[in-house]
């Protein structure tokens, strides 16, 4: 009895080989002394084949993420193609992972990884003539509390509008599914067919045959020394073999990363972490079943257990203060010849997992360990991958911190391919941008987040979700101090944000649900704030980019849609990919003749930076490209009795007709020099202060003495959010994003298709024009009791899905839940009706005349028009 438990317990007290077997594998020394080079050129023979000197691409790493970039970008036609792996493929991570595979993430896009994934492991053995070893018996997530019957409910809304098949199943289901289930707690199931596990040596293997086969070329062992950067973009990868000149570099070498990144400047914030597993002998109740178990997901346990053969694989993750980094590594590297080795395991740090799931599965208690083993996978601060071309290096980029490689290694592989070959994203993935870290991504902060991503594996997915570890960064604006006790702070990109306030009558805190909580009431008092008052809110996470040169104005007419703005004017302006999708959307100011100041969010902050410097150095443009991001503070002052507090502090002139929409000035407020800019994103009458960093908190201050007689208070991104949608304004990431065409998304009026520039993305513009949209952006509003949209929900009609909304909230002015959706173009008419699915019901909905609320300039037009 309880022989699984009794074994664990047994190897606490000393080692025993029948229930603990560690693979040390001997270290490699590996000499280049016999592979000597022979000629020159091409005709140079190598590890027993011919040398490349010049390649299109080099991907360095052979785990299975590298590999599978490697055959998908020589499927699609590339030509030297070259992949340099230091030991052998497979070393690393790769070799010892559990190999799960699943449809499953609730991620919108790397849902599309993952079906990518699986898809291609369902016919790579066809293709490629190497098994695979490829499972298919199906995953269930297990709920065992009402709140996780929520999260998967809330997973259900956003997956119905994708191909992955996922099904919200009953415990009578998931008995007959997994008849070894202890069923006392299980209240629901997340079902995915098609999911199960696969062998990553032998996908590996069969990847790197497929790339062969197409003609790219791997080399092992084939340890990178040193990468140097040419003037014309390229790169030298010197190896102990020889220089390669290749066109691009891909960093794929998993835990080796930060090392490959130091070779050229980049400290890239990923650290391995310890992930265990055990491995049971056979298990009668298991070997004496018909079919295969699917693979199951104790969320409250926090592991996985699958069937290995006719026995069971357990993999917990541990919580924060037990699970372990491998931070030596970060100080000091990786050691050399490391490879395929594992780490002491330490089964006392999963015992609180082990107990919950012979509980579950309680067949586990009789069952005998025959190997444990405790690896190095590797972490992101927030878990997720680094994917894509790096700022701050031309033809740089990276397809590294995969904690779940084997299942991204398709989709990846795919996706780098298809980005490579055309030269942009083939849809959105910006969550896996490496470019989200920056300089103030600490070694500290990393260890610490990567500590709280490992036990946030399981932990539940709220919407509006917060992570506190690490917090705050260096990264923290002026007015940081002042704020930080009075409300419940957003992170964005290393910045402090506030979400909203409290007062001392709420319920403070972050309290996270699917359902309305204890900001709701809060929100709307701001919202009335800023509609009748005036408020006060951080914008300070902007990115900042000052652009100015002989070329300047020449580069932002090539980049940008919109035609550029006279002096002092500002406009609203978005860049477009060549195929006529939207990259970003940026304010842009022109200050003085030929220097401009451009405004992203702060999510897009390097991601915008890249693109603008990539075609600055590709069209060799004259300009001074400067990111002034932490230099520059930012106020937002909104509301009817904005110009008011304003007026007090300054000599300017602050009236309409001295002070125009979009008009910019160089002011003194207070005494300090700043730039104020008349633009608000909550569609009141407002302005944006541009204000050195030393200078913020004065000048809050000032404005908060100057507006008591008119109640002016602080308000949060929460309450901007939902002022925007009531305002029909749309925002980058959600209406607009590398998955929708401007045209699709309303934005025609920024939008200058007669501009003499040739802008890129302006000619597939003109044919998708001509061909006309199959969908639009509509605008819902909808019937529902505490659940609001949040965006990214399943749109029905009659029973089938016709779309999907992309930001939602509850409008505190009209007092209706609203939001975007994209919908066909023939359910696009005003009073059309549709069902929004939110937390397992289908909410009655019904496309409306935007906006719900007039912007100020359009309500104080109007006025003018009709007084006349």
């Amino acid at each position: 009895m309880y022989r699984f438990f009794n074994a664990i317990n047994t190897h606490l007290r000393r080692d025993l080989a029948a229930y603990h077997v560690i693979v040390f594998l001997p270290l490699r020394t590996i000499s280049y002394t016999s592979q000597k080079r022979v000629g020159n050129g091409d005709s140079t023979m190598v590890l027993g084949k011919r040398w490349k000197d010049t390649a299109e691409t080099v991907i360095i790493g052979g785990g299975c993420v590298g590999v599978s970039l490697a055959y998908h970008l020589a499927k699609a036609g590339q030509k030297d193609v070259v992949l340099l792996e230091k030991s052998e493929l497979t070393a690393g991570s790769t070799w010892h992972a559990a190999g799960l595979t699943t449809y499953y993430h609730p991620g919108i896009n790397l849902k599309k990884v993952h079906y990518h994934s699986i898809k291609l492991y369902e016919s790579l053995e066809a293709e490629t003539g190497q098994a695979v070893g490829f499972h298919q018996p199906g995953s269930i997530r297990i709920a065992s509390t009402p709140v996780r019957v929520d999260e998967l409910k809330y997973q259900m809304a956003r997956t119905h509008w994708h191909p992955t098949p996922q099904w919200l199943i009953t415990p009578e289901k998931i008995k007959e599914l997994f008849p070894l289930l202890n069923m006392d707690k299980v209240l629901a199931g997340l079902y995915n067919p098609g999911d199960g596990h696969i062998d990553p040596y032998s996908l590996t293997m069969a990847l790197a045959a497929g790339a062969r086969m197409y003609g790219a070329q791997i080399y092992n062992p084939a340890l990178v020394s040193g990468l140097t950067p040419t003037s014309d973009g390229k790169w030298d990868v010197q190896t102990p073999h020889g220089t390669i000149r290749a066109n691009r570099i891909v960093n794929a070498t998993g835990f080796w990363a930060r090392e490959v990144g130091q070779q050229i400047g980049f400290e890239h914030p990923t650290i391995p972490v310890h992930h265990q597993y055990v491995v049971t002998a056979t298990v009668p109740e298991v070997k004496s079943l018909k079919a295969e178990l699917p693979v199951i997901r104790d969320l409250e346990g926090s592991y996985y257990l699958r069937q290995e053969r006719d026995g069971l694989l357990f993999g917990p993750y541990e919580r924060e203060e037990k699970m372990v980094l491998q931070d030596s590594w970060v100080r000091d590297g990786v050691p050399p010849g490391f490879g395929k080795e594992l780490f002491e395991s330490d089964l006392d740090r999963i015992m609180d997992h082990v107990e919950m799931a012979m509980e579950m599965v309680p067949v586990l208690k009789n069952a005998d360990i025959i190997n444990i083993v405790s690896g190095p996978i590797t972490y992101t601060p927030d878990l997720l991958p680094m994917v894509g071309p790096h700022q701050g290096a031309r033809n740089y980029w990276t397809a590294i911190g995969f904690g779940y490689g084997v299942i991204h290694a398709g989709g990846i592989g795919k996706f780098l391919s298809d980005w490579i070959v055309t030269g942009e994203p083939p849809y959105d993935l910006i969550e896996c941008d490496p470019n989200r870290y920056g300089k103030w991504t600490t070694v500290p902060y990393m260890c610490s987040k990567a500590r709280e991503s490992y036990g946030f594996n399981n932990v539940v997915g709220y919407p509006k979700e917060e992570r506190f570890a690490g917090r705050p960064t260096n990264r923290t604006s002026g007015v940081y101090e002042l704020l930080k006790g009075k409300a419940s702070m957003g992170f964005h990109t290393g910045w402090e944000q506030p979400h909203w306030f409290y007062k001392p009558e709420d319920n403070a805190g972050y309290k996270p649900s699917f359902r309305r909580t204890n900001w709701f009431g809060p929100v709307g008092r701001e919202c009335k704030l800023v509609m009748e008052k005036v408020g006060v809110i951080d914008l300070t996470p902007f990115g900042k980019f000052m652009v100015k040169g002989k070329d300047s104005q020449k580069l932002l007419d090539r980049l940008f849609a919109n035609t550029m703005p006279k002096v002092g004017l500002t406009n609203i302006s978005h860049m477009l990919t060549p195929t006529g999708r939207v990259y970003a959307e940026v304010t842009i100011t022109q200050l003085t003749p030929g220097e401009f100041l451009l405004i992203t969010g702060s999510g897009s902050e390097l991601h915008d930076l890249r693109w603008i410097e990539k075609e600055a150095a590709e069209g060799a443009y004259d300009v001074d490209i400067s990111n002034v991001t932490e230099d520059i503070g930012v106020l937002g002052v909104a509301g009817p009795k904005a110009r008011d507090v304003l007026q007090k502090l300054t000599q300017e002139d602050m009236s309409d007709a001295s002070f125009k929409f979009l008009h910019c000035k160089p002011i003194q407020l207070g005494g300090i020099n700043l730039r104020a800019i008349r633009i608000s994103y909550t569609g009141e009458l407002g302005w944006e202060l541009y204000i050195p960093q030393k200078d913020m908190a004065a000048v809050y201050q000032a404005i908060m003495a100057a507006g008591e007689d008119e109640g002016i208070d602080n308000f949060g991104t929460y309450a901007m959010a939902s002022l925007r949608l009531e305002k029909g304004f749309r925002g980058w990431g959600a209406e607009m994003n590398c998955d929708t065409n401007p045209l699709e998304a309303g934005l025609d009026y920024f939008i200058k298709l007669n501009k003499h520039a040739d802008f890129i993305g302006k000619a597939a513009l003109q044919e998708i024009k001509a061909k006309g949209l199959k969908r639009k952006l509509s605008y819902i509003t909808m019937d529902t009791d505490d659940v609001d949209p949040e965006g990214n929900e399943t749109i029905w009609l009659n029973g089938k899905v016709v779309g999907n909304t992309t930001s939602g909230a509850y409008s505190y002015t009209t007092q209706q839940s609203l939001a975007f959706a994209y919908l066909p173009v023939e359910l696009c008419s005003v009073g059309q009706k549709v069902e929004v699915e939110m937390l397992g019901r289908k909410y009655p909905a019904m496309v409306v005349q935007e906006p719900l609320v007039l912007t100020e300039p359009t309500r104080t037009r109007l006025q003018k028009k009709s007084k006349a």
